[in-house]
């Protein structure tokens, strides 16, 4: 009976000692959790949902090589367009009053030479703008470049450096979609790991944002842009594209200043302690690197600009290209720059006069064939690293501006045409590529740009039967 005693008494304490150590691993875990230890001591696992090529595949795993993908649409090969068919498709849907007094058409070939063409030469081309603004950033920069936003320390001075990622946010969003987005909070992080390295705890926090200059807002936009929050103050530092809140429409009259704020406050939850308020100033030269987060590459945040008709991405992708060809990052800067660097690709621009990156400017002018001639170098084998500018555009009734047209009046375009829509009070645009029934490739504009106002919806309507049209058509000679 003693024997048996001192056995129960062996396993009880045995059973004790392992739920101890389950509630210690317990607490461990939540403490590693809540405060980023893994992160903190360099030991964490790589993040499957960030950093998929990464995580290393379980041992003894062997998985088949990938089947070929079948193709879900045809190559867009190109071959020579019939003038004859396209004005046989068309008709007299450009003749209606509605569409008001300057209506341009122009078709081209997938060389961007015009087989029909009616209407005044050079439009206003608001938002379809934005197809030269994307092809100018793509030249200039490359599909693969990323914008850094980081962080710097000189003595207990952190600043934090504004890169121009048009896409920053403020935290990571798994329903933000794509593409995905860099973030204060885990740039917060970073840093404070790096400042516990160097045995900082407690810091005062500038911003910087100087990479762009000039005014925050075009003196050619319409005076009421920014205080009605039409578009937010343009800068080099900001979350949300200068929202107050993800989502919503009103916009900070300082974004650069609301973003330091947040920043500070994720830098104090990290642990780190920041004394003051962030006060804006140019980082030293002889700073130290911190940390830093990165943009999605530049072709994926294209396609995001195009596919929203995104006016502020526009304009920080005006600056970048400024920036790339030792221009000032302001409006005139960015406005020159994205002439100059399409002129160089051969983009005919004689008669354009480009006052922003957007196309939000009412005096923009913009010749029909210089939209053409763009789209044409996007889609030249030659220069495959800006097929971006088209490949990007939103997909009638499916995707972004374009999800919700074309699909009462003008279903022959579903799926068959990609293009830019470019709307101010009074102008009325499309511009893109489409395949006819017979699989031609055409590309095509359609800008009406002296609407009533009561005419909106009319002349909306119109230009997607025109697009629709050419989807139709068997428009190969």
């Amino acid at each position: 009976m003693a024997e048996g005693d001192r056995l129960h008494r062996r396993w009880r304490r045995l059973t004790d000692l392992l739920a101890g150590l389950v509630v210690l691993c317990l607490v461990l875990a939540g403490a590693a959790h809540a405060f980023d230890l893994g992160e903190r001591l360099g030991i964490a696992a790589p993040d499957p949902s960030r950093e998929p090529a990464a995580v290393v595949p379980p041992a003894g795993l062997e998985l088949p090589e990938p089947a070929t993908a079948a193709a879900v649409a045809p190559p867009l090969t190109g071959g020579t367009v019939s003038s004859g068919e396209v004005r046989r498709a068309l008709g007299r849907l450009t003749e209606d009053r509605r569409l008001g007094r300057r209506v341009a058409v122009a078709v081209a070939g997938v060389d961007g030479a015009p087989v029909y063409s009616e209407g005044p030469d050079v439009v206003t081309p608001a938002s379809t703008l934005k197809i030269i603004t994307s092809l100018a950033a793509l030249a200039a920069l490359g599909p693969q470049h990323r914008f850094a936003t980081t962080t710097v320390l000189a003595g207990n001075e952190v600043t934090l450096v504004g890169g121009g990622d048009p896409f920053l946010e403020r935290e990571p969003d798994p329903d933000a979609g794509y593409p995905e987005r860099a973030d204060l909070a885990t740039l917060a992080r970073r840093t404070a790991v790096a400042l516990e390295k160097a045995g900082r705890e407690r810091v005062r926090l500038r911003y910087d944002a100087t990479l762009f200059t000039g005014p925050a807002g075009s003196p050619d936009w319409e005076d009421d842009y920014l205080p009605d929050d039409v578009v937010s103050p343009i800068t080099s530092l900001w979350v949300d594209e200068g929202r107050e809140q993800p989502g919503l429409v009103f916009r900070s009259a300082n974004p650069a200043g609301d973003a330091a704020l947040y920043f500070a406050e994720r830098l104090r939850r990290a642990g780190i302690a920041v004394v003051g308020r962030p006060r804006p100033d140019a980082a030293p030269e002889r700073a130290r690197r911190l940390a830093e987060v990165r943009s999605a590459e530049l072709v994926e945040v294209v396609q995001r600009i195009l596919e929203v008709s995104d006016n502020e991405g526009a304009e920080v992708l005006a600056r970048h290209v400024a920036l790339a060809t030792g221009a000032p990052a302001s409006f005139v800067g960015g406005a020159t720059a994205v002439r100059e660097v399409v002129e160089g690709l051969g983009v005919p621009m004689r008669g354009a006069r480009i006052l922003d990156g957007s196309g939000l400017a009412r005096g923009d002018r913009l010749p029909v064939g210089s939209l053409l001639a763009a789209m044409a170098t996007a889609l030249d084998p030659a220069h495959a690293e800006l097929s971006g500018a088209v490949e990007g555009l939103p997909v009638a009734g499916f995707s972004g501006s374009l999800a919700y047209r074309f699909v009462t009046s003008a279903d022959a375009a579903l799926g068959r045409v990609r293009a830019k829509t470019g709307t101010l009070t009074g102008v009325h645009g499309l511009a893109g590529v489409v395949t006819g029934r017979d699989d031609s490739v055409m590309l095509f504009v359609a800008i009406a740009d002296r609407v009533k106002p009561v005419h909106t919806l009319f002349v909306r309507d119109r230009l997607d039967q025109i697009a629709a049209a050419l989807a139709g058509c068997a428009c190969a000679r």
